[in-house]
C-alpha cells in the first residue's frame, strides 16, 4: 500500500486566512437562561410576590392623573368629600352646642336654682324655729307653718336635686349628706320646742345644738352643693359659647376648592356657569352662613342669659342666704341672752350679735351689686326697696339691742318679734323684695337663654342635608363635563 502523509493545521484560534477567501464575524455569546427559583421544600416553586394593593391603586391614580377625563374624576370626588366633611363636622359641633345650651335652660340653671332654694329654705327654717322659740308656749300657727314649709320645700328639692344629679357625682354625695342631717335636726328642733313648751331653760340648749347643727354642717353642705351645681352651669356654657373653629375652616375650604374648580372649568371650556358646581357652591355657602349668623345669634342670647340672668340670679340668691342668716342670727341673741361670746382683739362681743353685724355687711355688699347688674326699671325696683328695707333693719336692731343691754329683754323681744314697727317686719320686706327680683331675673334668663337655644334649632340636621346635596351637584357637574369625552 502507499505511504499516507498527514498534515497538521495550526493550533491557534484564529482561522488561516488564505486569498480570496473572507473571515466570517465572530457570533456573540448568548446570555445565559434565567435562573429559575430554587424549589421549595417538597419540590414546589415558591410564588412571586405581589404588590399591595395600595401600591397599585396609586399607580393606577398616577395614570389616571396624566388623562383630562381621569384629573376630573379625582376632582369630583374630591370635592365631594369635602363638601360631605364640612356638613358633617357641622352636624356633630352644632349638636353638641345645641344639646348644652339646652342643659343650660332646662337642666343646670334650674338645679342651680334648686339648690339655692334648699340653702334658702334651711336657713328660713332656722329662722322660723327661733322665732317660734322666742315666742314660748304661745308660738303662732303662721311660725309653725314656716317652719314645717320650709322644711318640706328643702325636703323636695332634695330629691329633685338627687333625681337629676349622677349616682357617682360629688353632688349626690352632698344630698346624701343633707337627706341624713335633716332628720336629725328636725329631732333637736322637736326636743327644744317640748321643753321650752313646759317652760325647761334645757330647750335653749338643744334650739342652740339644733343651730350649730344647721350652722357648721347642714348650711355648709348646702352651700357646697349650690357652688358645684353652679360649676355645672359655667361648664355647660363654655361647651354651648364657642366658635365653631373646625366647621368654619371646612366651610371656607370647600368654597375656595368650588371656586377653583369652576375657575379651572372656565379656563378650559369657556364656558361660564356649571350647572352642578353651581348648585353645589350655593348649598355649602347657605350652611356657611346658616353656621355664622345661627351661632353668634346663640352665643350672644347665652351670653345675655349669663351677664343679666344668671350672674343676677347668683347675686340675689346670695343677699337672701345673708337675711336670712341675720335673721336668725338676730333671734339667736335674744335664745343665747348672752351665753355666747366672741372675744375680737381686746373686745367682747356678744357671739351672735356679731355675726349678725356681718351678715348684715354682706346683704349690703350683694344688694349694692344687684343694683349695678339690674338692667332695668322691674329688676333695679325690688332691689332698692330692699336696700331700704334693710337700712331700716338695721336701726331697729339697734334700738333692741339697747333695750336688751338695759336689761329690758321683754321689750327689746317685742321689738324683734312683736306685732309692730318690729325688725321681723323689715326682714320679710327684704326678704319680698328680693324674691321679687328673683323672679323677675329668673324671667329674663329664660327668655335670653331660650332665644339663644332656638337661634341653633334645625342647624344640625339642615347641614347634613344641604351637604349631601351639595355633594351630589358637584359629582352631576364634574359627570356632564366627563360625558363630553364618551
Amino acid at each position: 500500500m502507499g505511504e499516507v502523509t498527514v498534515t497538521h493545521l495550526p493550533t491557534s484560534s484564529t482561522p488561516p486566512t488564505s486569498p480570496g477567501l473572507r473571515t466570517l464575524p465572530a457570533v456573540p455569546a448568548q446570555p445565559a437562561p434565567p435562573t429559575q427559583p430554587a424549589p421549595a421544600p417538597h419540590g414546589r416553586m415558591e410564588p412571586e410576590r405581589r404588590r399591595t394593593a395600595f401600591a397599585e391603586g396609586l399607580d393606577q391614580l398616577r395614570a389616571a392623573a396624566t388623562t383630562e377625563p381621569g384629573r376630573l374624576r379625582i376632582i369630583g370626588a374630591l370635592l365631594a368629600l369635602l363638601v360631605v366633611a364640612f356638613g358633617a363636622v357641622t352636624a356633630w359641633q352644632m349638636t353638641d352646642r345645641a344639646a348644652a345650651a339646652d342643659d343650660v335652660l332646662t337642666s343646670s340653671q334650674p338645679l342651680s336654682s334648686d339648690a339655692a332654694d334648699i340653702y334658702r329654705s334651711l336657713a328660713d327654717a332656722n329662722t322660723a324655729a327661733s322665732s317660734g322659740f322666742l315666742a314660748g308656749g304661745q308660738e303662732t300657727a303662721a311660725s309653725r307653718d314656716r317652719y314645717e314649709k320650709d322644711i318640706r320645700t328643702a325636703a323636695d328639692k332634695l330629691v329633685n336635686a338627687a333625681a337629676n344629679s349622677d349616682p357617682d357625682s360629688p353632688s349626690a354625695a352632698t344630698i346624701a349628706k343633707l337627706n341624713r342631717l335633716l332628720p336629725e335636726y328636725k329631732g333637736l328642733v322637736e326636743r327644744a320646742r317640748t321643753y321650752n313648751r313646759q317652760g325647761f331653760p334645757v330647750g335653749g340648749a338643744y334650739l342652740r345644738y339644733a343651730n350649730e347643727k344647721m350652722q357648721q354642717q347642714m348650711l355648709p353642705a348646702a352651700e357646697d352643693l349650690y357652688k358645684k351645681e353652679n360649676q355645672r352651669l359655667r361648664a355647660d356654657y363654655a361647651d354651648a359659647t364657642p366658635y365653631p373653629w373646625a366647621a368654619i375652616a371646612l366651610g371656607v375650604a370647600a368654597l375656595a376648592a368650588l371656586a377653583w374648580a369652576q375657575h379651572r372649568n372656565y379656563q378650559r371650556t369657556n364656558r361660564v356657569l356649571n350647572h352642578g358646581l353651581v348648585a353645589a357652591t350655593a348649598t355649602a355657602t347657605v350652611v356657611l352662613l346658616w353656621l355664622l349668623v345661627g351661632h353668634s345669634v346663640a352665643r350672644a342670647g347665652l351670653n345675655d342669659s349669663y351677664d343679666h340672668g344668671v350672674r343676677s340670679l347668683n347675686v340675689l340668691h346670695d343677699a337672701r342666704i345673708a337675711s336670712l342668716k341675720a335673721r336668725g342670727n338676730e333671734n339667736l341673741t335674744l335664745v343665747a341672752r348672752g351665753a355666747e361670746t366672741k372675744k375680737v382683739g381686746e373686745d367682747t362681743y356678744d357671739a351672735y350679735d356679731y355675726v349678725f353685724r356681718m351678715d348684715m355687711a354682706a346683704l349690703g355688699k350683694h344688694l349694692a351689686a344687684a343694683g349695678k347688674l339690674a338692667d332695668d326699671a322691674s329688676g333695679e325696683s325690688p332691689v332698692t326697696a330692699a336696700v331700704g328695707n334693710m337700712t331700716e333693719w338695721k336701726k331697729r336692731h339697734t334700738a333692741a339691742r339697747e333695750q336688751d343691754e338695759k336689761g329690758n329683754y321683754q321689750q327689746a323681744l317685742d321689738m324683734v318679734i312683736g306685732s309692730d314697727n318690729t325688725t321681723g317686719e323689715c326682714f320679710d320686706s327684704v326678704d319680698d323684695n328680693l324674691r321679687t327680683a328673683l323672679a323677675h331675673e329668673q324671667t329674663e334668663f329664660k327668655r335670653a337663654a331660650g332665644d339663644g337655644r332656638d337661634a341653633l334649632t334645625g342647624l344640625s340636621a339642615g347641614a347634613a342635608v344641604l351637604a349631601v346635596l351639595g355633594a351630589a351637584g358637584a359629582v352631576l357637574g364634574i359627570g356632564r363635563r366627563l360625558s363630553e369625552y364618551r
